[in-house]
């Protein structure tokens, strides 16, 4: 086994959020190699979700995801355009489809308001059907601001800015576990080539792996790794012509923001997720769950035909908390909360991680 010393900084995980703070910190002239369990960037979460850049509008008010989403849709809207990422500022559209469904968009609204989300529009039946046609709405909540991003484009992106800032990439490289040293931090990687890496600064974007990483550090206080849940997000295609031109949400769900019609940058519809609590990671869809999908749906287009979803992609959120519990916040555990120099923990990079992940990069970093 090789041993590797000396390295200033780690990042394990090449999805979005490590590959950002990979960029963040080569730009500061920082020497950074990353540790990636797979053959290729961003294969987990970050490449198995909607593609959505988020406005802002349902997180806690105060929380890190509120403000990082909020003030992190202008960076990474700007970012794209000065380094040719598509997009599209298509808006999204949140729907009451019934009149008891209205007071919970009024409370959508506010929260929006209290979140400095400013440009969120109330719009009538009228204008609502007159925008969307094929809704089935009583009324409706326009965020002009919401879009789509291709979001592998984003990391390679992301990647081409790190590599050409001296960043080195090591694939089929998982991180088994690792030791607190007095001088650093061990890390004992596996593989066709395994290593051992002695890093000055270590930053876990491990993921769904993140608390496992986190654990299987020898010296790492076992209090400050948090429980790990994983609620699964099924997406089925539409296997039809679409009517929609912006993206459709009903009123959020636990654990998720409702099965919502989302688009491609072609602008092929699909829907979801779903929420499915497991126990592992498991991305297959199962085409049966097609079925609760249909009414979900219809809820909000009638229009819509038998037998024309086909099951697609799914992906895995990683939560903090389990069924029926209230969703958490980011964490970012750095040396000021576990003692330990030199190592930040993310946990639980859920959505809005995407449209964040700049400022997400900037807090981690602050966590040394």
């Amino acid at each position: 086994m090789s041993v590797i010393e000396n390295i200033e900084c780690t990042v394990i995980g090449a999805g979005v959020v490590g590959l950002a703070i990979a960029r963040a910190l080569a730009l500061q002239g920082r020497e950074v190699i990353i540790l990636e369990s797979e053959s290729s960037i961003g294969t987990g979460t970050s490449s198995r979700n909607s593609e959505v850049i988020h406005a802002g509008i349902y997180y806690e008010t105060g929380s890190l995801k509120a403000e990082l989403c909020v003030k992190g849709k202008s960076v990474l809207y700007e970012y794209c355009k000065t380094r040719g990422v598509p997009f599209k500022r298509c808006g999204k559209m949140i729907v009451a489809t019934h009149d008891g469904q209205i007071d919970r968009l009024k409370t959508l609204q506010q929260k929006a308001v209290d979140n400095n989300v400013t440009d969120l529009i109330w719009q009538d039946q009228q204008t609502t059907l007159e925008m969307e046609p094929a809704l089935n709405a009583t009324a409706s909540l326009f965020s002009p601001s919401t879009g789509l991003i291709d979001s592998h484009a984003l990391m390679l992106s992301y990647q081409g800015e790190a590599e050409a800032n001296g960043t080195v990439i090591a694939y089929n490289t998982p991180v088994l576990s690792g030791e607190i040293i007095g001088s650093g931090i061990l890390l004992h990687a596996g593989g066709k080539t395994p290593m051992t890496i002695k890093s000055t600064s270590v930053f876990n974007c491990g993921g769904l792996n993140a608390q496992r990483i986190a654990a299987s550090l020898k010296g790492f206080p076992s209090e400050h790794v948090p429980e790990t849940h994983y609620a699964k997000g099924n997406y089925f295609s539409l296997n039809d012509k679409n009517p929609f031109t912006h993206l459709i949400y009903p009123i959020p769900e636990e654990a998720g923001l409702g099965v919502h019609l989302t688009l491609d940058l072609g602008g092929q519809a699909r829907f979801g997720p779903d929420v499915e609590w497991i126990d592992k990671v498991n991305y297959n869809v199962d085409p049966a769950r097609g079925k609760k999908f249909y009414g979900a749906i219809r809820d909000y287009w009638p229009g819509l035909r038998d037998n024309t979803l086909l099951p697609g992609y799914s992906g895995i959120r990683p939560k903090l908390k389990g069924k029926g519990n209230a969703p958490m916040d980011f964490i970012f555990s750095g040396p000021s909360s576990h003692g330990v120099q030199g190592l930040v923990n993310l946990f639980g990079i859920e959505s809005p991680g995407l449209t964040s992940s700049l400022l997400i990069a900037d807090e981690a970093i602050k966590c040394l």
